[in-house]
């Protein structure tokens, strides 16, 4: 089943990084719309460094939440805050 966004989600990612990826996949899976940066663009980098203070991939901002590291660190939070349960 696919839903409503119920905000924006901006995702940095880089081409390369395993975690951004399956992060995206997982959005995918869960009918989510999302923003992706690249951080490979120096002014990309500089902005999500501005915005969260941290220098790693994926960073993942949905309102004022913002998560980074890991995939699987993150989709604890994620799911809280995107009100999804486990089963999905």
């Amino acid at each position: 089943m696919t839903q409503a966004n119920p905000t924006h989600i901006l995702i940095y990612t880089t081409p390369t990084c395993p975690d951004c990826h399956a992060l995206k996949h997982w959005l995918a899976q869960q009918g989510l719309v999302y923003e992706e940066r690249d951080l490979t663009d120096p002014q990309i980098a500089e902005e999500a460094k501005a915005r969260t203070g941290v220098r790693v991939a994926p960073i993942t901002i949905i309102g004022s939440n913002i998560f980074y590291g890991i995939f699987q660190n993150q989709k604890p939070g994620l799911m809280k805050v995107l009100g999804l349960t486990q089963g999905m």
